[in-house]
């Protein structure tokens, strides 16, 4: 009884918060420059506040070997100014005018952001078009921001004993694809490309036929247009040629890894190779949302069966946690990671874990689990929406690895349409041990106070 009722108290949650998600949704529109560049503008007039995203159509998926780091790198580069704008002169303006700034690099992308008042959008274009092909680079800026991300890579990777071992799995499980490199680069790398491959890499990636410009906010469309015509129309396209395609190869069975170094405590992930959207056809796509309903049912919270069962009931690992991206160019990682308490192994925690897969693999899921789980997750979809950021990004994010932003309009229906069968059917298809590699950090000595 005591289930149901809560079943039915956050079915009720979803619907009060869906309700609400209808009033800021928003209409979206489309437009494409002469030039290439995509302008997609959504209102939402709940507050005079606007968000101004570019999005590049190149990451870290995009480098070769030797060269990893570039994208990362140049996103750094992309604050040491213009003929019109010196060194720092793109964020003192923006703090001027009150308005926040920065950016990120991923394996697929690389984005630029400012959220700012909305009679101050134009400034938001004007700096970033005078950018986005007028960027001066020199030896000085790059050598002292080489440090910078040398430093960066140091204290975030390096420094932190999961955070190298994550690194060294994924340089593992992946045998082709360019996921195998990290978003920074190889530390050799950073150390050794100089200035002419950045400037290479900014000419050949960074023009308006290869970006998506997203506005979302307290705006009117054919306003937003005219701006972006007047900023960005006057760049002249280029020629774009596609990155060189390297799919992950079929792998032929479990590959297994020990990292030794310095540290605390051990610390275990395992991770399946499993399709996204841009890998299915679109009849198979419902696999991509049955794999996040299981990766929430291992792991969506407190009363998820991870938390419930290996950290709180048989207190095997102090933490453990699931990830599963479905918005990327190629194939992904369904991984699951942990730290065992004192009193168990990582061998017990594995063995744990495996339990908790193969219970999902020969039962299907009880149906008031299943619709709690799914209640939340789409919930979850939902409470982003009250961020004019996350709206943006999430179109953003689509249009760069290919997809149509429009794939949000029928994700909530999908989730909802998730059945236990279909969560079995993807258990037992992907999270198998031909697919399977595994990372465990053995710790070793800590010495002095490193």
């Amino acid at each position: 009884m005591l289930q149901k009722k809560q079943s039915l108290t956050l079915s009720f949650v979803f619907v009060s918060l869906f309700l609400s998600s209808s009033l800021i949704a928003g209409e979206v529109h489309e437009f494409s420059l002469d030039n290439g560049l995509k302008l997609i503008v959504k209102e939402d007039h709940r507050a005079p506040v606007v968000v101004s995203q570019v999005w590049y159509k190149v990451g870290a998926s995009y480098e070769q070997e030797g060269k990893t780091g570039l994208s990362h790198m140049l996103e750094h580069m992309m604050f040491k100014g213009t003929k019109k704008h010196p060194p720092g002169e793109f964020s003192r303006i923006m703090a001027v005018n009150g308005a926040s700034e920065n950016a990120f690099t991923g394996t697929d992308y690389t984005a630029f952001f400012q959220t700012l008042e909305k009679s101050r959008l134009y400034l938001s274009f004007e700096l970033e078009a005078d950018r986005m092909r007028n960027l001066i680079l020199t030896n000085k800026e790059f050598l002292k921001e080489r440090q910078v991300v040398a430093e960066e890579r140091r204290t975030r990777t390096e420094d932190r004993p999961t955070s190298l071992t994550s690194e060294y799995f994924m340089a593992t499980a992946y045998q082709t694809s360019p996921y195998q490199n990290p978003v920074i680069g190889w530390m050799n790398d950073i150390q050794n490309y100089t200035i002419a491959d950045l400037k290479a890499w900014y000419q050949r990636w960074y023009a308006p036929n290869n970006a998506t410009l997203v506005v979302v906010g307290d705006v009117e469309p054919q306003a937003v247009l005219a701006l972006a015509k007047q900023y960005f129309g006057p760049i002249k396209p280029i020629k774009i040629i596609p990155p060189y395609q390297r799919p992950e190869v079929k792998q032929l069975g479990l590959k297994r890894i020990t990292v030794k170094l310095p540290a605390k405590l051990p610390y275990l992930i395992m991770g399946y190779k499993t399709p996204v959207f841009t890998t299915l056809s679109k009849e198979n796509q419902w696999e991509v949302y049955a794999l996040e309903v299981l990766a929430n049912i291992l792991d969506g919270g407190d009363s998820a069966r991870l938390s419930k069962h290996i950290v709180r009931g048989e207190q095997i690992a102090t933490s453990v946690g699931v990830s599963y991206d479905n918005f990327s160019r190629l194939t992904e990682l369904f991984t699951i990671s942990g730290i065992p308490t004192k009193n168990h192994s990582v061998s017990d925690l594995e063995a744990a874990l495996r339990k908790q897969i193969k219970q999902l693999q020969t039962m299907p899921v009880d149906k008031v689990e299943l619709e709690r789980v799914k209640t939340q997750l789409r919930a979850s979809q939902v409470y982003e929406l009250d961020s004019i950021f996350y709206q943006g990004m999430k179109i953003g994010l689509l249009e760069t690895v290919g997809l149509d932003w429009r794939l949000f309009d029928s994700y909530l229906d999908n989730i909802k349409a998730v059945t236990a069968e279909q969560v079995q059917a993807v258990a037992r298809k992907y999270l198998i041990d031909k697919r399977l590699t595994i990372a465990v950090l053995e710790p070793q000595p800590v010495k002095g106070n490193k």
